[in-house]
């Protein structure tokens, strides 16, 4: 490289561009991506062709990216008018990288000056601050990516909104980032999460998005607020009847209030029109439909066992079509193989949780605890090895007891107890499980009684000694 190149390349590193936000390749998803459609049709593309132009880069096809960047800066100036210089930062970053990888340092230096032009006109009060337009651009790109990169775009929404607090762009984008790494929430609850009150602030502003009308129906249903959810979902639906993202959450919505006949109708006539990546989530959103419907009639006597195969049968279609489309997702692969062990097919069931156990730990609390929960349900109807159901329950009963997950897990822990007392009186393991149930109840004294049981039977057992150590201090 000569001295100019390399001298080029060191003022390029200080440009906010995509080459510089340390995108790992593995993280993107090599397609144009449509997360952020919810600004609205022209606002959307513009945002998106940057990063479009990234990935094809990415692929080796720079001379569409340098024709989508051309693109974006048209799109840029026909949406925002006299803003678009700030709006312009990122994208003639990107041109000048892009440039200089094709060896064309002249234009490369020329789109280099064109940024130094608009900070020169537009200067920000900090050396350490960045323009909120380039905060929003880093943080809708973040969004885009695996949920690893979630927390970047909520940190640049907030340092956007810090400088625009009244710009509904960033608010929207905060709320969707918000919403996105809440856990799920899984009892009532009173006071509201923070996604919620996002929620709230994005819609004062603009109260006519029907997607965030559909979001907070969501949230709502979990604040004994059903009228007003129902009402959001009502005004979602006239807003945006045929919105993809729309549906997608009011279909949600609908599960959840167990009205699956209109969720499943919604998700079907949606798939019809939308594209590969939102049909993964819509083939996911059905088959957890058609589980409910088979779950439903498992309590019927005498089981309707021709309705039960039916259902499962649509499940495990939509979930395999699901994975085809977007193959990474834990969710649907933990309830797919279950789905495979009801049919028997155990060796399929276990290799599927073999994937989703590999990279377990890198999922929130929340999607480990139900993956915890398969596992062990796995392990004690289908393969009968009980010490490993054992601790797989304790597993997720560890994370939390007052989810319906750790509710669950907590439920089979005791009557898997019960019936090892039933059989041998004296067990040492039952009475551990039960001295782990009741410390997850908040009930430590209890649990001492239990764990000292468990010693009794099992004198050497580290891991009821550490508990009852652990117990003693804490009452103590």
């Amino acid at each position: 490289m000569t001295d100019a190149g390399e001298d080029l390349y060191s003022r390029l590193q200080q440009l906010q561009s995509h080459f510089t936000w340390d995108l790992k390749k593995e993280d993107l998803e090599l397609e144009q991506q449509d997360e952020d459609q919810e600004l609205g049709q022209q606002r959307a593309v513009a945002h998106s062709c940057c990063f479009l132009a990234y990935v094809r880069y990415l692929q080796g096809r720079p001379e569409e990216a340098e024709s989508i960047l051309s693109q974006s800066e048209e799109k840029i100036r026909e949406c925002y008018g006299e803003e678009s210089d700030l709006r312009l930062i990122v994208t003639y970053g990107d041109l000048a990288w892009l440039k200089y990888h094709r060896g064309d340092y002249t234009q490369s230096q020329n789109f280099y000056k064109r940024v130094q032009d608009v900070l020169v006109k537009y200067p920000v009060d900090s050396s350490t601050d960045l323009h909120p337009e380039v905060y929003g651009e880093k943080a809708w790109t973040y969004l885009k990516l695996s949920k690893s990169y979630y927390s970047k775009a909520i940190d640049c929404f907030r340092r956007a909104l810090k400088l625009q607090p009244d710009r509904y762009e960033w608010n929207k984008g905060y709320a969707i980032a918000l919403y996105r790494t809440e856990e799920n929430i899984t009892q009532t609850i009173t006071e509201e999460s923070p996604a919620t009150k996002q929620l709230h602030r994005a819609l004062e502003i603009n109260p006519d998005d029907a997607i965030l009308l559909s979001m907070l129906a969501l949230k709502l249903v979990y604040y004994q607020k059903p009228q007003e959810a129902e009402g959001l979902v009502e005004r979602a639906l006239e807003i945006g009847p045929d919105d993809s993202h729309v549906i997608r959450y009011v279909a949600k919505y609908l599960r959840k209030q167990d009205q699956l006949d209109p969720s499943i109708e919604l998700l079907q006539r949606t798939l019809k029109t939308t594209c590969n990546r939102q049909s993964a989530f819509i083939h996911h959103q059905l088959a957890l439909c058609y589980k409910r419907k088979k779950t439903n009639l498992l309590t019927l006597k005498p089981r309707p066992e021709r309705e039960v195969q039916h259902w499962r049968s649509l499940c495990i279609h939509h979930l395999e079509e699901a994975l085809k489309l977007k193959n990474n997702l834990n969710h649907p692969k933990a309830i797919l193989a279950l789905g495979y062990a009801e049919e028997n097919d155990k060796d399929r069931a276990r290799e599927m949780f073999k994937e989703v156990l590999e990279t377990v730990e890198e999922e929130p609390e929340g999607m480990r605890q139900f993956i915890y929960r398969c596992y062990a349900e796995f392990c004690h109807y289908h393969i009968f090895q009980k010490d490993l159901a054992i601790a797989f329950y304790t597993k997720g009963l560890k994370i939390s007891a007052t989810t319906s997950e750790g509710r669950h897990c907590m439920k089979k822990l005791k009557l898997i107890a019960e019936r090892r007392l039933c059989n041998i009186p004296r067990d040492a393991v039952a009475y551990g499980i039960l001295g782990a149930v009741a410390k997850a109840e908040g009930e430590p004294r209890r649990a001492v009684g239990y764990y000292q049981k468990a010693l009794e039977r099992d004198r050497n057992n580290d891991e009821y000694l550490s508990a009852l150590c652990e117990l003693r201090m804490e009452l103590d």
